[in-house]
């Protein structure tokens, strides 16, 4: 789940920087001050960005993806405890081979 959000976070994140070099073209000849001047404000606010975007990811995925999954461990775990379904042991698997 965390791989599929960080990899979520890095598309989005570079969908919106292509969009951003487009629309901040007639900066460009400014960009050596823009950097040297607010270069540590804008690192914090894309890091800051990213964390949001990540949390965002990881907490759609969790919503979507793991729906009713404690109901479906508790009633496999039941069915554990009540011995309708056989675990094989690895003596089992190794003959059945």
């Amino acid at each position: 789940m965390i791989a599929n959000a960080l990899l979520i976070t890095i598309a989005i994140l570079l969908a919106y920087g292509f969009w951003l070099l487009g629309e901040l073209k007639f900066m460009a000849p400014y960009k050596q001050e823009l950097f040297h001047v607010y270069g540590n404000w804008i690192c914090l606010a894309a890091s800051v960005l990213f964390l949001n975007l990540f949390g965002f990811a990881l907490l759609l995925q969790r919503k979507l993806l793991l729906k009713n999954t404690g109901r479906k461990l508790s009633h496999l775990d039941r069915q554990f405890r009540v011995g309708q379904i056989e675990m094989p042991t690895p003596l089992q698997e190794d003959e059945e081979s």
